[in-house]
């Protein structure tokens, strides 16, 4: 199962991510943010992707604040929309 990762701009808001997404039952890692994403907070929450629909729309009704959600490339990492 293809997984993909949260970055944030601060640690309030992958805590209050990371409590969101439980909530509602989604299966997350938190895990450091790769050296290849530049963020201004070390936490990351990765997810499977299959979950990408309800994640945005759990982000975006929630107004949390995201640097972007990325998926694992052989070059690293890549921004999707």
């Amino acid at each position: 199962m293809d997984t993909l990762l949260i970055a944030f701009d601060s640690t309030q808001q992958a805590l209050r991510a990371e409590m969101l997404l439980e909530y509602a039952d989604i299966e997350i890692d938190i895990c450091p943010t790769p050296k290849e994403i530049t963020a201004g907070c070390a936490l990351s929450i990765a997810f499977p992707s299959l979950e990408l629909d309800q994640v945005k729309l759990i982000i975006l009704s929630e107004n949390v604040e995201i640097r972007g959600l990325f998926e694992k490339t052989p070059d690293g990492y890549s921004e999707i929309a």
